[in-house]
């Protein structure tokens, strides 16, 4: 290809992307089935503006390294080891029986060993970029869907990286399909090793010397060094160059400039994976899809029905709640972006004809069309359940029997919601009251501990535990509400920690005489974050600011240091619950 044709190539690429995918963005559809459909458009098999692929896949291809890498990035080792029984188990459940089912259906059918576990694993995997990105638009996140979600995708993205030494090792005509399997384990083995050994060994000491020595220009170039020659150390190797960005990822995670290194790198992901799936679509038949519109249709639904159950049967066998397993199988029921990258390596390496590469692309692509729609078809279904069991109090004395040493947050408003997701970030229990319907339903619906009742109701708190609570914070917007609720609270646990919210100077102090331990004025703690600011602006110092602070703060929580015991007094006595 001369310069100018591919310079030209370029041109259409980016004004096909900034138009199709302007217009996805504009009618709120994933970016992503933009990108797709702009290479279907400009494709060889749509307007014929490009009329080769191959040219431009290499680039493509660079996409996939970044993206590999920024996984990597989140996938590190103290984020798996927090979240194991849920990633190793749940995960390695839904991928492992998945894949069994698909690929026994296409081995049925008259597949190959080698296609039937390429399509079975591919198609087992979800959409990492679509699920997320539903569940962070709900701001749903801390909540047991999002960790659910997020288990699974990040095990599925662990699956990757063997599978991509896999699939060309099975276009290789010597050997059995086990001694492959063993080969490319034994190959991600030692990549693993080396990596573990030489990037704590070397890496960090690099990077410091880099920071030292010039500015994030140069820490943004060291990051492309290592990535690209850890891609090119691996292929070298006879594995890919998406395995070696992963490791690479792993690597820059366990440093302290993996934050801005995942900033400059992510505008070349971005680019680079969006040609990826341009390229991808390039590769669609529109013919043969027209023609084979009815086995495509009829193969969308079984992948989404028997991934959907898969993902309900096992959420339910996990402990996750009903309402949260049906939203998190009708979210993950589809196909996933990774499934693009393994049916084109199969296809390349002759694992899996064309015919049938074209069908399963076409399959992954719309089940990921309809994950909006399945997802709020989901919502809708786990709400008929909730809605049920809102106002059901023996719901609540069940889930709370179990709790010991736990929070009782009455109002679960912005404030209640704030705090409990910091409960649960550290792993500490919780059990919620709040009298809006509305917000209990989805609270119950994202698999949050919240109930519906009034927190002044002597009856409901011993439902909820209160006598075996650790502590009780009271978020409630009325002051009236707030100081019964205080009120009740103290008398039904008289060591009970109970931390209140107050608007103002008069209210908190209605609060103190009620019984709470602690009261947190809203008025002043803005002030003081607000001032913290100027004050920061005019070259005060943090620990002079701390101190100033401190001298504010005395004057309203007093009793603080009464409720709060002072370091070195291990030996005395808890308050008594």
């Amino acid at each position: 290809m001369s310069e100018a044709q591919f310079l030209t190539d370029v041109l259409i690429l980016l004004l096909a992307a900034v138009v199709v995918v302007g217009v996805f963005s504009f009618a709120r559809l994933d970016p992503l089935l933009g990108y797709i459909v702009a290479g279907v458009v400009i494709g060889p098999h749509g307007l014929g503006l490009i009329a080769e692929v191959g040219e431009t896949r290499a680039l493509a291809e660079l996409g996939i390294v970044f993206l590999m890498f920024m996984i990597g990035m989140e996938l590190s080792f103290a984020r798996l080891k927090a979240m194991r029984h849920l990633v190793f188990g749940l995960g390695l459940a839904q991928v492992a029986i998945s894949a069994v089912a698909i690929g026994g259906i296409a081995l049925w059918m008259g597949g190959t060993a080698d296609a039937a576990l390429v399509i079975g694993v591919a198609l087992a995997l979800s959409s990492t970029a679509l699920g997320l990105q539903l569940v962070i638009q709900r701001n749903e996140q801390a909540t047991q869907l999002g960790r659910t979600a997020l288990s699974i995708l990040l095990f599925q993205d662990l699956v990757v990286v063997p599978l991509l030494v896999l699939v060309p090792l099975l276009g290789d005509e010597v050997g059995t399909l086990l001694g492959k399997i063993g080969m490319a384990s034994f190959k991600a083995g030692v990549a693993l090793l080396i990596i573990v050994v030489l990037g704590r060994l070397l890496l960090k000491r690099l990077f410091h010397w880099i920071a030292r020595s010039g500015g994030t220009e140069l820490v943004t170039a060291t990051a492309l060094l290592v990535i690209l020659g850890t891609a090119a150390f691996t292929q070298l190797a006879g594995l890919s160059l998406t395995l070696g960005a992963f490791l690479a990822g792993l690597l820059i995670a366990e440093t302290e400039y993996r934050h801005q290194v995942a900033a400059d790198i992510n505008p070349f992901r971005g680019l680079l994976l969006g040609l990826f799936f341009m390229t991808v679509g390039m590769s669609i038949d529109l013919g043969f899809l027209v023609y084979e519109v009815r086995l495509i249709l009829i193969s969308v639904a079984a992948l989404m029905v028997i991934k959907g159950v898969i993902l309900y049967g096992l959420g339910r066998l996990f402990g996750v709640a009903g309402p949260v397993a049906i939203r998190a199988a009708f979210l993950l029921a589809q196909g996933g972006e990774f499934a693009f990258i393994l049916f084109g390596m199969a296809q390349f390496h002759g694992v899996i004809d064309n015919a049938t590469v074209q069908v399963l692309l076409a399959m992954v692509a719309v089940s990921m069309a309809l994950t909006p729609a399945s997802a709020a078809a989901g919502r809708a279904l786990a709400g008929l359940m909730v809605n049920r069991r809102v106002a059901d109090t023996s719901v609540l004395e069940h889930e709370a029997e179990r709790l010991d040493g736990h929070v009782v947050i009455a109002g679960f408003g912005r404030v209640g919601q704030t705090v409990g997701r910091m409960l649960a970030a550290q792993g500490i229990p919780y059990i919620a009251l709040d009298l809006s319907p509305q917000r209990v339903r989805d609270g119950r619906l994202g698999g949050l501990p919240v109930f519906y009742g009034d927190s002044s109701r002597p009856n409901l708190l011993r439902a909820a535990g209160v006598e075996r609570a650790l502590a009780a914070v009271v978020t409630l917007d009325k002051p009236e509400a707030s100081q019964r609720a205080v009120a009740v609270l103290r008398r039904s646990n008289p060591g009970l920690l109970i931390y209140a919210r107050a608007h103002d100077a008069a209210a908190m102090d209605r609060l103190d005489r009620a019984g709470a331990s602690v009261v947190v004025p809203e008025t002043l703690e803005a002030s003081l974050q607000l001032g913290g600011q100027v004050l920061r602006c005019t070259g005060m110092t943090e620990a002079d600011i701390d101190r100033l602070f401190a001298t504010f703060r005395e004057e309203h929580y007093g009793r603080l240091a009464d409720v709060i015991p002072a370091k070195g007094n291990a030996g005395e006595e808890p308050p008594d619950r």
